[in-house]
Order: C-alpha cells, then structure tokens, then sequence
C-alpha cells in the first residue's frame, strides 16, 4: 500500500519546469517578507542633564510605573535613568533632563499649556499625528513622546504621569 506523491491539480495543469519551481519561489517570497518585515530598534537620543537635574531624572525613573494603561515598560537598550517607554504600538517614550525647547523662545512660548496635578505640559503636535510634551516650570525639563496611534487620547498619558512628575521634580 504505497501512496505516490502527486502535485495538486492547480499546480498539475501547469509545465513541469514552473511546477518545480513553485515551491522554492513560495518559500523565497515568505523569507523575503518575512526579513524585510523586521525592523531595527529605534534609536532614541539619550539626554545629558546638569547633575542637579539628573537626581531628579533618576528620582522620577525610580518611581515612574512599569505598566501605562496595560502597556508594560520596555526601556530602551543601552539602559538609562534618563529614557522610560511603554510597549505600547508604536512606543511611549518618556525623556528626563532634556534641553528647554527652542520653540518655547518664540511666540509659542504664550500658547496656553494645561496644568495637571500642578505640573504645566507644553504641548507640540507632530507631523504624523502624534503629540510630544514637554513639561515647563520645573527643575528639569521632561519630554513626553506620545505617537499617534499609541493611545485614543493622549492626554490620558500626560495624566497618568503628572503625579509622579510632580512628587519627584521640584
């Protein structure tokens, strides 16, 4: 009782030399898309902070929550006290110690910001429909990316971190 191999009678009607081919193209293809699927980590910009702004960065990293919203916290590799994101698609990342905004020495510097939990965030849209933050008024400035697509509203981000902001960064 020994069963013969048969082609599929979709790949049976077809010449040999392409029936031969099929499968190796097909798994060609799926390798193909497969690896062009992959991306490379995206590469976030470390800040430097003053010292005195830095105690503050590492303070707010210590008690900065492991889960947004049921998104757990991904940091960035190599490590850093001044960088947290969130595994949520794509990525909140959350920058401590960054410069103060260029933009904020121009006439946005009067656009209405909204305080919450007494922490001022001044808001940028971004080209692509997501939000960056940048909270004002405080020893150090912290930047919060929040990309489109990430959360429904964005604002849920700001938030959920003001009260963390605002008990370790005077």
């Amino acid at each position: 009782m020994t069963r013969e191999l048969r082609a599929p009678r979709f790949l049976a009607a077809l010449p040999a030399p392409v029936r031969w081919l099929a499968v190796p193209t097909a798994l060609t293809c799926t390798v193909v898309v497969l690896v062009g699927s992959w991306s490379t980590p995206e590469k976030i910009e470390t800040p430097t902070p003053a010292p005195k702004a830095a105690g503050y960065c590492r303070a707010l990293a210590d008690a900065l929550p492991q889960e947004l919203f049921g998104h757990p916290r991904k940091d960035p590799t190599p490590a850093s006290p001044f960088v947290a994101a969130w595994a949520s698609s794509p990525k909140v990342v959350l920058r401590c110690g960054v410069d103060r905004p260029e933009a904020l020495n121009g006439p946005a510097a009067t656009d209405t910001s909204p305080t919450i939990n007494d922490v001022t965030w001044w808001p940028q849209e971004l080209g692509d429909g997501g939000y960056r933050y940048t909270v004002t008024m405080r020893k150090a400035y912290v930047e919060l990316t929040v990309p489109k697509g990430s959360f429904a509203n964005p604002m849920d981000v700001v938030a959920a971190l003001s009260p963390v902001v605002a008990a370790t960064i005077p």
